[in-house]
This record gives C-alpha cells, sequence and structure tokens, in this order.
C-alpha cells in the first residue's frame, strides 16, 4: 500500500484567485507535493508572477490564465485552455471573491449583486466548467470552495450581509454538488476560514480593535497565520480524501465552535 498519502506528483490544479494572499499560499501548498499548477485571477501581470515564482520554487509546471469568472465565455474558454495544456483538470480550488463591507441597511443593490455575481455565481460557474469538460470524463476530480466561517454563523465586528449570503450559498452549493458528483468520482469540498494574516490584512488584524477581538471571540486567541490553512488544502485535494466530500471545513482558531 502507497503510505505516500498527499503525494500530487503529476495532477493538475487550477486555482482561482491566486494573484495574492491565500490563493498564492494554496497553490504553493499543492506545488510542494509536486502539483503542476494553474493561476486564474483577472490581473495578467500578478498572475504571470506567481506563476514563474512557483515553477521556480517547486520545479513544477504552471500557466497563468487571466479568467474573469463572472464571465461564464470566459471561465468555459479559460478551462479549455487548461485541458489543451495539460490534458487534465484532477482538482480546482475556488478561491476568488471578494466583500463588501456597509451596515445592512446602507448596502445597494449592486453591492448586493456584485458580491453573489462573484463569490457564489462565480464559484459555480467554475466548478461547472470544470466537471463538464474535464472531472466528469475522466470520473475524478477534488472541487474545493473557499468558503468562510462567515458562511456559517454572522457577526458584529463589520456589517458585511452580502458576503454573509453569499458564502453561506456556497456551504450549501457544496453540499449540492456533493451529492450530484459523487457517482462521478468527484468530492466537493468547502473551506471556511477565519480570519488570516497576508500583506492586505496584516494592519487591520494588528490594530487595538481585532487584537481585542481576537481575545474575546476566538479560543486560540489570535488570528491565523501563513501556511495554518495549507494542510486542509492538501488534504481534501488529494486522493486519501476520497471518503470526503460535501464538508464545510472551518479552519478558524475554534470561532465557529462557540
Amino acid at each position: 500500500m502507497n503510505r505516500n498519502y498527499f503525494d500530487l506528483t503529476g495532477q493538475v490544479a487550477i486555482v482561482t484567485g491566486a494573484s495574492g494572499g491565500l490563493g498564492v499560499q494554496m497553490a504553493k501548498a499543492l506545488a510542494s507535493q509536486g502539483c503542476n499548477i494553474v493561476v486564474m485571477a483577472r490581473r495578467q501581470q500578478q498572475i504571470d508572477e506567481v506563476a514563474a515564482q512557483i515553477a521556480e520554487e517547486f520545479g513544477v509546471e504552471t500557466l497563468a490564465i487571466r479568467c474573469d469568472i463572472t464571465d461564464t465565455d470566459n471561465v468555459n474558454a479559460a478551462v479549455a485552455q487548461v485541458l489543451e495544456h495539460f490534458g487534465r483538470i484532477d482538482i480546482l480550488i475556488n478561491n476568488a471573491g471578494t466583500g463588501a463591507v456597509a451596515p445592512a441597511e446602507d448596502i445597494t443593490d449592486d453591492q448586493f449583486n456584485g458580491e453573489m455575481q462573484i463569490d457564489l455565481f462565480g464559484t459555480f460557474k467554475v466548478a461547472r466548467a470544470c466537471a463538464k469538460q474535464a472531472m466528469i470524463p475522466a470520473k475524478y476530480g477534488r472541487i474545493i470552495n473557499i468558503a468562510s466561517m462567515y458562511g456559517l454563523v454572522g457577526n458584529k465586528v463589520a456589517g458585511s450581509a452580502p458576503y454573509h449570503a453569499a458564502k453561506g450559498g456556497v456551504v450549501n452549493l457544496t453540499r449540492a454538488l456533493a451529492a450530484e458528483w459523487g457517482k462521478y468520482g468527484i468530492t466537493v469540498n468547502s473551506i471556511c476560514p477565519g480570519y488570516f494574516y497576508t500583506p492586505l490584512t496584516r494592519e487591520t488584524l494588528d490594530s487595538d480593535f481585532f487584537q481585542a477581538n481576537a481575545k474575546t471571540m476566538i479560543p486560540e486567541e489570535r488570528y491565523g497565520n501563513e501556511g495554518e490553512l495549507d494542510t486542509a488544502a492538501i488534504f481534501l485535494a488529494s486522493p486519501a480524501s476520497s471518503y470526503v466530500t460535501g464538508v464545510q471545513l472551518p479552519v478558524d482558531g475554534g470561532y465557529t465552535c462557540m
């Protein structure tokens, strides 16, 4: 029996929203296990740089494809381009997203609609394209939707009703796709991260307000550090998770256990 449970050598993973932050971290995590990486986001220069960095650091093959996940034709063409280049898509990490912050009574229709188009409908569009074009024909796939702990609970820190609604939708979309596609050998799971340090969040999370919030609301009394999301992504992307599907995995220092 092969005990190298998390070996992804020769597999191909698409990571959306991988121009920075957690998307880059998860792409590198899969690359560290030998996986070839397709970096997708809207900013071509950034994804070119990320793809080059991953290839140099881990010695895997990479591909950078500009993709707007709200554009169905763009998504379908991007997935077709991956198949033309690699001939397979084994893993999808649906990480692209946004977040409108304002009191619920002041949220505009455009803000709410934009959140749904990107975080929920965009997640579905990429999953649908990967499943239809690659994973269902291959009878194998690992889809990981990046939801949020705020897809499971509300919050009093920062009003973000559209984000909560969209990520809650991602949580139940995950269950629905897992139920439908299990017969094809495709697992569909979601990771629900808490607050994590990235270059964009560090100043906010280190503020007195957020440090006090961590002490009160998070059992571990701190925010997530770089690398602490990686093993969850590796496990759900690997053959070792073959009997795990439809699961919502919080990686939040215990925030949602209270």
